[in-house]
């Protein structure tokens, strides 16, 4: 039977705004619609069948559904603006002026797939072939060519460079799901005073009735959904979400939206929420499940309730000469809307006491045995159940209608149980998720009246009302009576459970007999309800086959687990503003304005852009390193900290619960008093080392090194928070709060008194490892004498919005002492004269405190602290461990290279590693290149004075092992 090239009805179409007709292409040919059409209709509409080949087989397929559970329709969309979908699901894309559309799935194109021949060698490749086909030789031989054939859609070679937007909102209520329950419960609860969310992924609220206009409340369903909605919107507490989905359901009530917008030119249309719920009913409705029966994939085999979608909200009648093939009464109903719209169709009802139709011609307790026409569905052969004569019936359509199959995907992600229901044959959810409940028919109640019942009495409910509110009644309906999914036993015929991955009755016949009966085995086998699909239209079909074989009932049987997100969503949607420079963002010093005066050359440190080194006179870039290093040395330099981590621990316990975290004691520290420590991970290994101030009894200031602030802060908040909850403790991350200046070398003292503190800055009364709080011109300023130069110091902390101000006045105080700004190169070179460990650099994932040469907190710390059991190991006291060690080249003047390794020859004569070089300089104070290294029995060599030999790039060098501190070992210069 020929198909007319265009199908759309004069008049007609709730959505349609036929003033504004759009035009597009499909595959180079130049097609209309108007605004308000999905991408989907306008295809349906201007006769185009085949819009996709099957991911497996390279079968044609056309139109199933009508919303997120379409599994064919998948697409490669180019939109006027720039904008590239190369996997949009034609049913939620919206129509828009200048699209260029093309298909994903096969070569050249899915109407003319050179792979469609792929189908005939499908006896060849059925579930699970992958697995046994192509092991041998080697899978990767296959690979390349496979997934070729196996992809749908191609990524640009250039990203976009829309901006796309997140939003994110805490509110007391989201209602998902804009159908009757929906609206009923979002009405109820704006109503009792609470705060709505009321998310839809329609354009337009009112889910089925805008397909079946059930009268509510004495007026038709479409009214009352117009009236309800414009309260609503009118409702000042109510937030109303079009065209958004609700893409999972996350911990603490974080509920993932994908809202799709029209923006000026420049904007993406996607918009991610994070929305964190107090409470959320899901009106999420049900989806019309298939039928199983041979030839059931064919392009013009269609979901009833979309045929009726399509006609009343697109103006769109999907076939003239229709076959409905029903079990329940949402069949009956679509054909008699599509006679309604002049269209000749004929009831095939799988219910043998079902009375033949008045006026539509019906064959009651038969079957569709065979779908004719490869390309389109041109007639159908029909089969008593009972037995019989078969007969042929031409038809441009088949409508199909399954039953319905409660939504239950987010239910699912926040944790929920469901229960079988059989008076439904599908399951529901086993009471609420938490502060998560179901209503409508995501709850198995398919009756109109019944939804709104249900959503009213949830949102009064989670509102806590007990309004004297009446629930909004509707007209009463034919019974929903369900599906009919038994697959006909048809041995040659293949009959499709999931069109989306190409599974068959057959296939789980075969995973049943290779003993995959675990349902999430069968779901790996044979790729049932994997995908972008997640079961959505195969999901029950296969698990009910599974249960026929095994025979089980279906509710043994189980569900295999939905996995977020419910559709998918560009990934750039996710990353939103998160790309390009701002993927993760730099951040500046306080004092940033004053180094680019001071002519800074900045470069990246853990995130922060910060001054490497300060040219002077054209100075390349060692030669500043070095004339910074030996100002420090011999006079005073100013160097900016701030982003050194500073974390204060409060609370009556801080003290036991800084003993319980750290390697070293810390309860015993005095206030005003550092102490240098190491943070370990659960595994004994070095983490993080930096300095711990004590400020008062109940407080103490964390200082993590730069690059850890924020993980030393999450591991704090870890153990705080699941660790020891018993313990009165709070940890704020106030890095960003304080900036850090360090005045370091032999003349920093005298620089810092020309501040004229309120406070005694000798050596006796602020030592070494000393901290004090005071004020400068009415500014809190603190002082910690710690040092990670070698040299006398003196750490000055201010809020940082006074930071550019003190830099600049230090400035000024060291002018006279020709003090110079020190940069982050220096910093290192004069930290590694002293051996001073830059940890993630000097240490590897394996490393523990006893390598760095500190054993003391293990032998003589009496309570249990993270790590401790990891470092009575065994092998944490073998021998051969990699330790910290100082380097020599025996050649003067020689640099080692870093990532140098020392190596020795096994029995074969190959090298072996032993260790290798982790930071290596030239030392200005010494005159002669350093180095330090982790080796394999380290301090063995050290005191040995052994010479080792060390690989890199095809080169040799001898090295002397010695004492990592090359500079001032006895550390007077620093107590100063």
């Amino acid at each position: 039977m020929n198909h007319h090239s265009s199908l759309r009805l004069p008049a007609g179409g709730t959505d349609l705004d036929r003033a504004r007709p759009l035009s597009f292409t499909f595959l180079g040919r130049r097609l209309q619609g108007f605004a308000g059409d999905s991408l989907a209709s306008a295809l349906l509409a201007s006769g185009q069948r085949v819009l996709a080949r099957s991911f497996k087989y390279h079968r044609p397929r056309g139109l199933w559904g009508f919303g997120p559970e379409e599994p064919n329709a998948i697409l490669d969309v180019r939109f006027a603006d720039g904008r590239h979908d190369p996997n949009a699901r034609a049913t939620l894309v919206p129509l828009e002026d200048g699209m260029a559309v093309g298909t994903v799935h096969g070569w050249p194109s899915a109407q003319r797939d050179l792979y469609g021949f792929v189908d005939r060698l499908h006896p060849l490749i059925p579930a699970g072939f992958y697995y046994k086909t192509f092991m041998r030789p080697s899978w990767h031989l296959f690979e390349p060519r496979i997934r070729k054939m196996a992809g749908l859609g191609v990524v640009p070679d250039q990203g976009e460079t829309l901006q796309r937007a997140q939003r994110h909102a805490q509110v007391p209520l989201v209602v998902v799901g804009a159908g009757p329950a929906g609206l009923a419960a979002a009405r109820a609860a704006a109503l009792a005073g609470l705060e709505v969310m009321l998310v839809d992924d329609q354009p337009r609220p009112g889910g089925q009735l805008l397909t079946d206009p059930v009268a509510i409340d004495g007026q038709p369903g479409d009214e009352w959904v117009a009236a309800v909605t414009a309260e609503l919107a009118a409702h000042v507490k109510v937030t109303l979400l079009p065209a958004t989905t609700a893409l999972g359901i996350f911990d603490h009530g974080l509920l993932v939206l994908a809202e799709r917008r029209r923006l000026p030119h420049g904007f993406a249309p996607e918009r991610l929420w994070k929305v964190r719920a107090g409470q959320v009913i899901l009106a999420t409705g049900a989806i019309e499940r298939p039928l199983v029966f041979p030839d059931n994939d064919r392009p013009g085999v269609m979901s009833a309730f979309a045929a009726r979608s399509y006609l009343a909200r697109h103006g769109v009648l999907a076939g003239r000469h229709p076959v409905v093939l029903t079990g329940n009464a949402a069949g009956r109903r679509t054909a008699e809307f599509l006679a309604a719209a002049g269209a000749e169709p004929v009831i095939v009802d799988l219910r043998p006491d079902s009375p033949p139709h008045p006026e539509i011609p019906t064959h009651v307790g038969a079957v569709v045995t065979a779908v004719h026409g490869r390309r389109g569905v041109t007639g159908v052969r029909v089969e008593p159940l009972a037995g019989g004569p078969a007969i042929d019936i031409a038809c441009d359509l088949v409508a199909v209608a399954g039953g319905w199959t409660p939504t239950l995907h987010l239910h699912m992600h926040a944790g929920g149980r469901l229960r079988f229901e059989d008076a439904i044959d599908a399951f529901v959810p086993e009471g609420p998720a938490g502060t998560i409940r179901a209503v409508g028919a995501a709850n198995g109640a398919f009756a109109t009246a019944d939804c709104l019942a249900q959503g009213h009495r949830a949102g009064l409910a989670a509102a806590g009302a007990d309004l004297a509110l009446p629930a909004p009644v509707a007209e009463p309906e034919p019974a929903w009576t369900q599906a009919v999914w038994r697959k006909l036993d048809r041995p040659k015929a293949r009959q499709w459970v999931d069109y989306q991955n190409d599974v068959t009755a057959k296939d789980i016949e075969l995973a049943a007999q290779e003993n995959f009966v675990s349902v999430e085995h069968l779901k790996r086998y044979t790729t049932l309800g994997m995908a972008t699909d997640q079961g959505k239209t195969s999901n029950l079909n296969g698990l009910a086959l599974l249960a026929q074989r095994l025979d089980r009932p279906v509710a043994e049987v189980g569900t295999t687990t939905f996995r977020p997100p419910y559709t998918p969503v560009p990934l750039a949607g996710v990353a939103g503003s998160r790309q390009g420079s701002l993927l993760s963002p730099l951040r500046l010093l306080p004092a940033h304005r004053e180094h680019e005066r001071q002519g800074a050359v900045f470069e990246d440190y853990g995130g922060w852009w910060r001054p490497a080194f300060y040219p002077r006179g054209g100075e390349g870039r060692q030669a500043a390193i070095e004339r910074e290093v030996l100002a420090t040395r011999s006079g005073v330099a100013l160097f900016d900290g701030s982003p050194l981590g500073k974390i204060e621990v409060m609370g009556r316990d801080a003290g036991s619960f800084l003993d319980r975290l750290y390697y070293h004691r810390l309860s015993d520290l005095k206030p005003g008093r550092i102490r240098y420590v190491f943070l370990l991970t659960e595994h004994g290994k070095v983490y993080d080392d930096g300095v711990v101030a004590r400020l008062a009894e109940d407080h103490f200031l964390l200082s993590p090194s730069s690059s850890h602030a924020a993980g030393v802060h999450a591991i704090v908040e870890e153990w705080r928070q699941t660790g020891w909850p018993e313990l009165e403790v709070i940890a704020t991350n106030v890095t960003t709060a304080w900036a850090t200046y360090a005045v370091t070398g032999p003349k920093a003292r005298r620089v810092v008194e020309r501040l004229n503190l309120p406070v005694d800055l000798s050596a006796a009364s602020l030592p070494h490892m000393g901290f004090c709080e005071t004020e400068l011109a009415g500014v809190p300023l603190r002082i910690a004498r710690v040092s990670f130069t070698g040299e006398l110091s003196f750490e000055l902390s201010v809020p940082a919005a006074y930071g550019p101000a003190l830099y600049r006045r230090l400035e000024e105080l060291g002018a006279p002492d020709g003090m110079v700004p020190l940069g982050s190169e220096a910093l290192l070179v004069l930290r590694a004269e002293k051996g001073y460990v830059l940890v993630g650099r000097d240490t590897d994932g394996n490393t523990e405190p006893q390598d760095l040469g500190f054993t003391a907190p293990l032998r003589t710390k009496q309570h249990d602290f993270v790590g401790r059991r990891s470092l009575q190991r065994a092998a944490s006291r073998e021998a051969g461990r990699l330790e910290l060690v100082g380097l020599r080249n025996t050649v003067p003047d020689e640099p080692i290279p870093t990532g140098a390794h020392m190596f020795i020859r096994d029995e074969a004569g190959n090298r072996k590693s032993r260790g290798y070089v982790t930071s290596a300089y030239r030392s200005p104070t010494l005159g002669q290149p350093i180095a330090l290294a982790i080796l394999a029995d380290g301090k063995a060599l050290q005191a040995q004075g052994a010479e080792v030999d060390l690989f890199h790039l095809d080169r040799t060098y001898r090295a002397r092992v010695v004492s990592p501190v090359f500079y001032d070992p006895a550390g007077e210069r620093l107590r100063g």
